[in-house]
């Protein structure tokens, strides 16, 4: 147990030093313990993406604290949270006291800059990974769902907040409803 908890904590410590948001996070993550270690299955990382996701916080931190508790319980979540928290804490702690001397470096800048690419295309991954999930259900509810959501945060101000309420309603009503024509089919 605790050669696997240092095995979280060295992984989710790496991906936090290169991976610059939790959500490029999510693609690192999903490869590092679906395809090196074999530790879940596919299907069983998009759960746990998705409820991290539900969560609040950061997503690294609730994603890697899900992941590390399926592996190995509370020390793993342990693990696997102080992991990826180091990373960005040192930084930071870094950026404050050199941001003067940071914040007018050119060079910096275009390094910034640079990271935005590879950021972009970590996020796309992730996005795909997550859109996959959504067509093996196979239902035109569930795209109907993606594209309003969509819309939704392009084009309105309103708080995801809301957002997330509708979309567990109307989950909540569609689970009742098929629930309801089984039962009447049975």
């Amino acid at each position: 147990m605790f050669k696997k908890a240092w095995l979280l904590f060295i992984n989710t410590f790496s991906i936090s030093m290169t991976a610059n948001s939790g959500y490029a996070m999510l693609g690192v993550i999903k490869n590092r313990f679906v395809d090196k270690y074999g530790w879940f299955t596919k299907e069983e990382m998009e759960d746990y993406i998705a409820l991290a996701q539900s969560c609040p916080g950061p997503i690294a931190c609730s994603s890697t604290m899900i992941i590390g508790y399926q592996a190995c319980g509370f020390i793993g979540a342990f693990a696997s949270v102080l992991g990826v928290l180091i990373p960005p804490f040192v930084m930071m702690v870094i950026v404050t006291y050199f941001y003067t001397f940071i914040s007018t470096n050119t060079y910096v800048r275009i390094f910034i800059d640079g990271m935005q690419a590879g950021v972009c295309a970590m996020l796309l991954d992730v996005v795909l990974g997550l859109f996959k999930g959504v067509m093996k259900m196979n239902d035109i509810f569930y795209y109907i769902m993606v594209v309003f959501c969509f819309l939704f945060v392009r084009l309105t101000k309103i708080s995801i907040f809301y957002l997330a309420l509708l979309c567990i309603a109307v989950a909540v009503i569609k689970t009742f409803m098929i629930r309801k024509k089984v039962e009447e089919n049975a």
